[in-house]
């Protein structure tokens, strides 16, 4: 039973690019489809969490906009904040399921019971992935990864 999702933002939950505008401003796009995956797991009873390697104002709105559990925005270490979170919620890497794109999130997706890498992710977070999904980062490959945990939880995908 996978209690947590968690995963990485820029090129995971959105298609990497970053949009600046010269005076300090950062604009990101965010897939519709991938909000409701996430609205799904949340009602569901899984928690949902974005470990972003950089800080990103849009990303702390969205991760408000859609009432995650935690957004760690701007950490240096992913796997330490992730196993920091299990332990205060009492949730074992079995119980967690992680999705990432690029080697910063390679720990991350061998440590927990379920790693997801999304469809254009680097080559080498494929190779350790437990399931690659069909669409890619930003496209609703978050969609897809949580579908899948719904399905995982209710048995009908082992």
């Amino acid at each position: 039973m996978i209690k947590l999702f968690a995963m990485d933002v820029d090129g995971t939950l959105t298609d990497g690019g970053i949009y600046m505008d010269g005076s300090g401003n950062e604009l990101k796009r965010f897939d519709v489809q991938d909000g409701q995956g996430i609205a799904l797991l949340l009602r569901s009873g899984v928690k949902v969490v974005f470990i972003s390697g950089r800080y990103s104002a849009p990303t702390q709105q969205r991760g408000d906009n859609l009432k995650i559990s935690r957004c760690i925005n701007g950490t240096d270490d992913k796997l330490r904040d992730l196993r920091s979170l299990t332990a205060e919620w009492g949730i074992t890497a079995a119980e967690t399921a992680y999705a990432g794109d690029d080697t910063p999130d390679i720990e991350c997706i061998k440590w927990s019971g379920v790693g997801f890498a999304v469809a254009n992710a680097h080559p080498s977070v494929i190779a350790c992935a437990d399931y690659v999904t069909d669409r890619c980062g930003g496209r609703g490959a978050v969609r897809e990864c949580a579908d899948r945990i719904i399905r995982l939880n209710s048995g009908e995908d082992r």
